[in-house]
């Protein structure tokens, strides 16, 4: 998974991620909100990973509400394995007691807001000049689907 994501980031332009993330640090990631949080992974036949997606609490929203990430594998996108991973997510967050999923996208990730929009998720609000950890400055559109 960090092979995956590190590879995103280092392409640029679709996560507000700068950094190489570690296996360790996914691992703590995971570790957080224990019970409050769902990670989905999605494998080809020989087990290579083709794309993974979390919800977790977000101290900015509201309790019945889950941050989501997405990351599926550069050249793999539109294939339908964001939307496995959106079905599986969709169900654990209601038995995890969620009422609605945030998704914060970065404006300039057309990939990202076209992914989010057809599975139904509405505009709400914008972040603008949002400052990234390596001095990048973004627009983020804020996106609601409610469960």
């Amino acid at each position: 998974m960090a092979e995956l994501l590190n590879a995103i980031i280092a392409q640029g332009g679709t996560t507000a991620l700068t950094q190489p993330v570690t296996r360790s640090d996914l691992a703590t990631k995971m570790a957080a909100h224990a019970g409050r949080n769902a990670w989905h992974l999605a494998e080809d036949d020989a087990g290579a990973v083709l794309g993974f997606q979390w919800i977790a609490p977000n101290d900015a929203l509201p309790p019945e509400a889950a941050d989501i990430a997405t990351f599926v594998q550069i050249g793999r996108t539109q294939l339908g394995i964001g939307s496995s991973l959106f079905r599986e997510t969709c169900a654990a967050a209601r038995q995890l007691g969620y009422r609605w999923i945030n998704a914060t996208i970065r404006a300039d990730n057309a990939g990202g807001l076209a992914y989010y929009q057809s599975r139904g998720f509405e505009t709400y609000g914008r972040q603008t000049d949002v400052t990234l950890a390596d001095g990048t400055r973004v627009d983020r559109v804020l996106g609601r689907y409610d469960l």
